[in-house]
């Protein structure tokens, strides 16, 4: 088992920067290498009591920040309060950017393959909204960072996909690339209050991000 990533713990929470190309948490399929499975394998040592609470995920093609409780009361406290919570990413996307900054709105429905889309049909489904901004861009590429306003799955990539300039590396929803080998996308930042408490986590920018840009 790879040697967890944690940013910060106390009490109450511990936060870990997840690689890439693993669950959160298990799906149906009952997956056993999952970040909720480390992490609680990590807490039952220091006291085989010890439990921790999945409190959002990330997708299994996404590194960066989550956040777990240690007691169900904090779990509760963060996922009430989850639409207050700051989260921003990072992603490297193909192409040059139409605007520097922009707010994408769409409403998202799953198919019955769990491909996510985007429909004009608001009854069915989902309104998802992404605020991005470019940091830096080349001929090639655009590093952006990005503010998701609502939690929906997969929005950030349907969404960049739909305006024709998809994450690199993503498989799903653009295409392979032959400079990165994983979905360029990264949570790095997470701002959040527990307790009346303010919290802020903030990871580096991945290692293999870095070759795309001059000083990122």
């Amino acid at each position: 088992m790879k040697k967890l990533d944690i940013i910060y713990e106390d009490k109450e929470i511990l936060v870990i920067n997840k690689e890439p190309n693993l669950l959160t948490i298990a799906t149906d399929k009952r997956e056993t290498n999952t970040l909720y499975n480390k992490a609680s394998e990590y807490v039952k040592k220091q006291y085989p009591k010890n439990k921790v609470f999945i409190v959002h995920r990330l997708d299994k093609d996404t590194s960066g920040i989550v956040l777990l409780a240690k007691n169900m009361d904090i779990k509760k406290k963060l996922q009430n309060n989850w639409s207050s919570v700051k989260r921003e990413y990072i992603a490297i996307v193909k192409g040059k950017m139409p605007k520097n900054k922009d707010t994408l709105k769409s409403y998202l429905k799953e198919s019955n393959t769990l491909n996510v889309y985007s429909t004009k049909d608001s009854k069915n489904g989902k309104l998802a909204i992404t605020e991005y901004e470019v940091l830096q861009s080349n001929n090639k590429y655009s590093l952006l960072k990005i503010n998701i306003k609502t939690g929906r799955k997969n929005q950030i990539r349907v969404q960049l996909s739909d305006i024709g300039h998809p994450i690199i590396g993503d498989k799903k929803y653009g295409e392979k690339s032959p400079e990165i080998n994983r979905l360029a996308l990264h949570a790095y930042l997470v701002e959040t209050k527990i307790n009346n408490k303010d919290y802020h986590f903030e990871t580096k920018y991945p290692k293999d991000f870095i070759k795309f840009f001059k000083d990122i």
